[in-house]
């Protein structure tokens, strides 16, 4: 392609808000998949179907559940006046709370200021949050966060290692919106246990974000919790940033949530024209239907050239895979839906694998993130490190497109809350509008809920074990004997793995060696 022709399609294919300081280049696409018409009808009707949610329309209808983040950054748009109200209130409940803590009018039980935060969650109860605290750094008189986002003992070892000393000024944010997530309630039974190794009173140091009505908010109610605030039952986990779960940190970090709601404000409205030529996010969605033919055939890159980003495409990994990885359409048709997402960060991946972007299979779509605005390097002579990033960015594009690779082109003017907020709300519209162009439920998760259910049920195979070894002191048996034993033949391997754990930690069995499998002895008198 020749220089001019090169630079009219860069004319023809990009996309632009100045307000916003957001541009978007898709000439890096092959012409040959460019919307056309019947694309292009396919994403107006998707469009049409986001504009009835945002109205209030059912979408999950086996739960009755409506889906209202977008309500989140424009209260006004809530359907009802209760989710209005509701809105509201919760985002005045964050700022007091949060500048009463920063002015140390809500303070640690020994009147000093809290100088530590810990966010106890799972999933986007976490990555949110997480994304948020590396993206926007350290405020002025920060707290310092640290997060348990695991049900890892080895996790919670090193967490409070780094506490140690601090505790009688930390602030823990327990984020469940069931009150039940186990991963979540472990995280608190051990902030319990050690707060109170402390000499400590926990309730003086918690602060619930959970769903109304929840276990966690009754035992913050009677116990007596710092605070409570909602999470309602029409805001997912993985678009929850906007609500309290990401606000609250936010707020108590010191950051400008009011500049997050308003970049995630301005991208909707964007994003919410009908034009989808215009509209950036259904030009993005357009731009994976035509890499992937809608049945997630190639995978997606995301590569932000900045530290402060690196979390970014991991916070798109729930995102994106949790919301299309579907078994069956709306219709009930098994369709095994999906779109892969992986990447770190520029220019560190250019030593990775770019490697085999450039050269190996073709089988994924790439979007670079760029970041124009260098503030601290305003005055300085060139090239600095800034020069040589953005540099290493666009060399990269040029080497990949050089060798036929699909390159999406997404530049912020600066990175702030006011972009964060932008960006996190261009890729939950461009997610929901491409589950409506290939027909699945963007909203409801039931491979989580079915691994959940699994979970659960070895968790009674562990329990069923340890009841009956305590009753039979030296027994010997493998795994299949012990499984069968306890009525779960069909669960030799589950039993096989718990045996083999509770013998290494010296709960209540011993590991014989044998062939063709270890034997597990009980121990217990």
């Amino acid at each position: 392609m020749s220089g001019a022709s090169t630079w009219q399609s860069f004319l023809d294919q990009s996309l632009a808000h100045e307000e916003l300081g957001v541009w978007l280049d898709f000439s890096g696409l092959p012409a040959a998949e460019r919307p056309d018409a019947a694309l292009v009808e396919r994403t107006r009707r998707a469009l049409a179907e986001m504009a009835a949610l945002e109205a209030g329309a059912i979408a999950n209808p086996d739960e009755g559940r409506q889906v209202g983040h977008y309500w989140l950054r424009d209260p006004q748009l809530a359907p009802t006046a209760e989710q209005r109200n509701a809105i509201r209130q919760a985002q005045h409940q964050v700022r007091e709370f949060a500048a009463a803590v920063r002015e140390g009018t809500v303070a640690a039980p020994s009147g000093r200021p809290f100088g530590h935060l810990l966010i106890v969650g799972i999933g986007g109860s976490a990555l949110g949050p997480q994304l948020a605290a590396a993206a926007l750094g350290r405020c002025s008189d920060p707290l310092e966060m640290h997060f348990l986002d695991n049900t890892d003992p080895e996790g919670f070892e090193q967490v409070f290692s780094r506490l140690e000393g601090h505790l009688d000024r930390l602030l823990v944010v327990v984020v469940s919106k069931s009150g039940g997530t186990p991963e979540t309630r472990n995280g608190l039974e051990e902030t319990w246990r050690r707060l109170e190794g402390a000499g400590l009173k926990p309730p003086r140091h918690l602060v619930a974000v959970t769903g109304e009505g929840s276990a966690l908010a009754d035992r913050a109610r009677v116990e007596g919790w710092l605070a409570t605030f909602p999470m309602w039952d029409w805001v997912g986990g993985r678009t929850s940033q906007t609500s309290a779960v990401g606000l609250l940190p936010m707020a108590l970090e010191g950051h400008d949530v009011e500049g997050f709601l308003a970049g995630a404000r301005e991208m909707d409205r964007w994003t919410r024209s009908a034009d989808p030529q215009a509209n950036p996010a259904a030009r993005m969605a357009m731009a994976w239907y035509g890499a992937t033919g809608g049945r997630g055939r190639r995978d997606m890159v995301v590569i932000p050239y900045r530290d402060r980003l690196s979390l970014f495409a991991r916070y798109l990994q729930q995102l994106v895979m949790e919301s299309l990885g579907k078994e069956k359409d709306i219709c009930g048709r098994v369709v095994r839906q999906g779109l892969t997402v992986y990447g770190n960060k520029g220019s560190t991946d250019q030593h990775a694998y770019v490697q085999q972007l450039r050269d190996g299979l073709d089988n994924y779509f790439l979007t670079l993130i760029a970041t124009l605005e260098d503030p601290r390097e305003a005055d300085a002579g060139g090239p600095t490190a800034g020069d040589y990033l953005l540099g290493f960015l666009l060399g990269t594009r040029r080497a990949l497109l050089d060798g036929g690779r699909r390159v999406i082109t997404l530049v912020l003017r600066r990175i702030d809350a006011f972009s964060l907020g932008a960006l996190i709300a261009l890729y939950e519209r461009s997610v929901g509008l491409y589950a409506g162009m290939i027909g699945i439920n963007a909203y409801h998760q039931p491979g989580v809920e079915a691994g959940k259910k699994a979970a659960a049920g070895v968790l009674e195979l562990q329990a069923a074990l340890l009841e009956h070894i305590a009753a039979r002191a030296d027994r010997e048996l493998d795994a299949a004997g012990w499984a069968e034993a306890v009525g779960r033949p069909e669960m030799a391997v589950e039993a096989h793995w718990l045996l083999e754990h509770l013998a290494a930690c010296g709960r209540g069995v011993r590991r014989v060696p044998a062939h063709p499998a270890p034997r597990f002895r009980s121990t217990v008198d």
